[in-house]
């Protein structure tokens, strides 16, 4: 899995796996999109207007959780 922030367009992607040949997109709301690789699978999610939809309540950071371990780590966001 990857997540890539891209600051001057305030965009986040979340890759799950490797490209599709073709993936679908699914738009979930206006700052929301999935997509769908031909078999089913979800490929990425696409979040718009990002460092609002990341930054509610967690003051710029975000927070992984490694859930087999429960060892967490902070990674900081950019301020846009």
């Amino acid at each position: 899995m990857k997540l890539s922030y891209d600051l001057r367009n305030n965009i986040a992607y979340i890759r799950f796996r490797k490209k599709a040949a073709e993936v679908e997109t699914i738009r979930i709301s206006d700052e929301l999109n999935i997509d769908v690789a031909p078999d089913g699978t979800i490929y990425g999610i696409e979040l718009l207007n990002a460092n609002e939809q990341l930054r509610r309540e967690d003051m710029g950071k975000l927070l992984v959780v490694d859930e087999a371990t429960g060892e967490p780590v902070e990674v900081p966001l950019n301020a846009a």
